[in-house]
């Protein structure tokens, strides 16, 4: 029985031209910089993303990380939103590793942080009993709010209050390729006002490990040192940023198809009886669904029966769920979800 996975991007498998570019990978020792594969990524992406620099790191998680640890201080203070990822989702890395408190704020309906709010979240410098304001972190897309990509001028405005404030900022830009192909304009644009972003490679790219930490020459030469520090120096590491060179070249522009194939499914889905589409999803490659208050079963047992059927969703809640399109879910794999979760919700 073919397994159609829906439950993240996370699951790609690395493309054909990316096994044959492994295999044929010239590689170095990318602790003594001498990886030419690793350079040539690091380059390539820093070009991208409009930065003087960039860092080649085994997850995003350790890139957003390492971007705390080298604006913060032990004993500052990072200001994220509630249903940001790094908040989530990354285990208090940053309070555990670093020494640095967590204080989130609302995220608004759009995904974004009001500037109201940010204001309101600033510690007084002068008063010893609190932490010290440090960094403010974006997310784009925002994932726990449906995908919902952030705009260039939004992230400009955070940017500017930032550095009134005397702030960084960071952008946990796991999915910004996703942002930038649904606005239709370059990735660097929506980056812009930020002094650090991370972006995976191993989503929607399809590579199958590794994201990159892109900033300044100075906060990569520190991010570089703490890399070191956490065990993230790698070897012959071109192995892997080979497949994150092909990603970059092809696999970006065809993200629009994912959006398409999560439009498509959220309305097959938004005609059965006993489900709605949460979070006005989809606004990338997310679909969000709710099952209304008088289906009888809880997420779960739907996960559990469509599971059997060969589709695999992800449960969000005790009522929700996440279904996410990327490279390896075709028309075909769109259609048999949709008829299988019709026939679980009719059953």
């Amino acid at each position: 029985m073919r397994v159609y996975d829906f439950r993240s991007d996370t699951v790609t498998k690395p493309t054909p031209a990316m096994r044959e570019a492994m295999a044929r990978a010239d590689v170095g020792d990318d602790v003594y910089g001498e990886d030419p594969t690793v350079n040539r990524l690091e380059a390539r992406a820093a070009d991208l993303l409009g930065k003087e620099a960039s860092l080649f790191v085994s997850s995003g998680t350790m890139g957003n990380l390492l971007a705390a640890l080298a604006f913060c201080e032990r004993g500052s203070e990072v200001i994220m939103g509630r249903q940001g990822h790094t908040f989530l989702h990354e285990a208090g890395g940053i309070s555990v590793l670093g020494g640095v408190a967590m204080q989130t704020i609302p995220n608004q309906a759009d995904g974004s942080l009001a500037l109201d709010d940010l204001e309101s979240a600033l510690r007084d410098p002068a008063d010893y009993h609190e932490p010290v304001s440090r960094l403010i972190v974006l997310e784009n897309t925002q994932n726990a709010c449906g995908g919902m990509p952030l705009s260039a001028e939004y992230t400009a405005s955070v940017g500017a209050f930032a550095r009134e404030q005397g702030l960084a900022l960071h952008i946990d830009g796991a999915r910004i390729f996703n942002a930038a192909v649904k606005l239709g304009v370059p990735a660097a644009d929506l980056v812009r006002s930020a002094d650090s972003v991370t972006f995976c490679l191993s989503k929607g790219l399809c590579a199958p490990v590794g994201s990159m930490l892109c900033g300044s020459r100075a906060l990569i030469t520190k991010a570089r040192r703490l890399r070191k520090l956490l065990g993230g120096g790698m070897r012959q590491a071109g192995i892997l940023a080979a497949a994150g060179l092909v990603a970059l070249d092809t696999m970006v522009e065809r993200l629009a198809e994912d959006h398409q194939r999560a439009r498509f499914l959220a309305e097959a889905l938004a005609e059965l009886p006993g489900l709605r589409i949460d979070k006005c999803s989809p606004h990338t490659n997310m679909v969000f669904l709710a099952l209304e208050p008088a289906f009888g079963r809880n997420a779960v047992e739907v996960v559990r029966q469509l599971a059997e059927r060969g589709v695999l969703v992800g449960a969000t809640g005790e009522r929700t769920f996440r279904l996410v399109t990327h490279h390896d879910v075709d028309d075909e794999a769109v259609r048999v979800c949709a008829r299988e979760f019709a026939r679980v919700m009719r059953s």
